[in-house]
């Protein structure tokens, strides 16, 4: 068995449980877990835009809250003010968070390094204060409250709805395992190698023909794309909409759980989320001081595993089976 091999029997037994929670969960834990998970899988979604563009291309967002907070307000806006059903609302909220990762790393990505993570963290802020200012289309500090319309309806007595929790969690999966797998083509594909180039040496990459600030630009909108869907998941999760989500804080959660996970996997961000959101609902109840854990964990996962749990696991089968290789291989002389 090979570690590619290993790391896909790993993502199989994931999206297993995954599939099974509902069933696993409330067995071993408790029911209320199920909605905790389906919590993690919309947060790692947020983790995996940041994974994106730090992970495979260099560049370390400290805003990508504007673009969860925007497909949150686009779902909240759209149903309770706009009066749109479900997937109008939906589509809207993407297309606001995707349009404002547009326009913002427009200018953006024309910087790198601290002076891109700086003007990250001043766009979420404009558009924070912009969000409490702006009270009769936000709810200001109250935040916009909206009720659930029906996904699908059958004349007027039958109908899906996301008020049925099981409908609830299974769309979650849904849409966020559409949006990995959309990552994981992404990556694969040329444009993915691209990312990597301009990760490595972008001086070099722009030598052999590749446009990096494009290329930078492409990454920054699509991480936009996946931030506006968990955003628009989260809406319809909570049925609400703040200002609060679009604070540069919950884009340090999100970075903190991608470089935990694993900066530069595809899964660091399920592994980082779920990990860390886990110690949080474990440890606040009997200590409030629970996030010094948190911290000694970054502190450790940052000295001695540099690239995340992720990383760490995929280093130790590869080191397992690069010496099950070389311990196979015959001895000098024939022996």
């Amino acid at each position: 068995m090979t570690p590619d091999k290993i790391n896909r029997l790993g993502i199989v037994a994931v999206a297993l449980f995954t599939l099974l929670a509902p069933w696993i969960l409330p067995v071993f834990v408790d029911e209320f877990w199920v909605d905790i998970y389906s919590e993690m899988l919309i947060w790692s979604l947020l983790a995996a835009s940041v994974n994106l563009l730090f992970g495979y291309v260099g560049l370390l967002s400290f805003g990508q809250a504007l673009f969860f907070g925007m497909g949150m307000y686009g779902v909240a806006i759209g149903i309770a003010k706009i009066g749109l059903g479900f997937w109008p609302a939906f589509g809207f909220g993407i297309l606001l968070s995707t349009t404002m990762a547009l326009i913002t790393g427009f200018l953006a990505v024309r910087l790198t390094w601290h002076y891109f993570a700086i003007i990250t963290v001043v766009f979420s802020l404009i558009f924070y204060f912009t969000a409490l200012s702006w009270k009769p289309l936000t709810g200001g500090d109250d935040g916009l409250s909206f009720t659930m319309p029906p996904i699908f309806s059958f004349g007027e007595e039958t109908a899906i709805s996301l008020t049925d929790p099981t409908v609830q969690y299974y769309f979650i999966v849904l849409m966020v395992g559409a949006c990995y797998a959309l990552m994981g083509v992404v990556l694969k594909s040329p444009l993915g190698r691209a990312f990597r180039t301009v990760k490595e040496n972008d001086m070099r990459a722009a030598l052999i023909g590749l446009n990096v600030y494009m290329i930078r630009l492409t990454a920054f909108v699509i991480a936009g794309f996946v931030a506006g869907v968990a955003g628009a998941l989260f809406a319809f999760f909570g049925r609400y909409a703040s200002a609060t989500y679009m604070f540069y804080h919950v884009s340090g959660e999100a970075v903190v759980w991608a470089i935990i996970g694993g900066a530069g996997t595809l899964l660091g961000p399920v592994v980082g989320t779920t990990l860390l959101i886990t110690l949080r609902e474990e440890l606040s109840d009997v200590w409030e001081h629970y996030l010094i854990v948190v911290g000694v964990i970054v502190i450790v996962v940052v000295i001695f595993a540099p690239k995340g749990l992720g990383g760490l696991w995929m280093g130790m089968v590869n080191r397992i089976f690069d010496k099950s290789a070389n311990g196979n291989q015959p001895k000098e002389g024939g022996e």
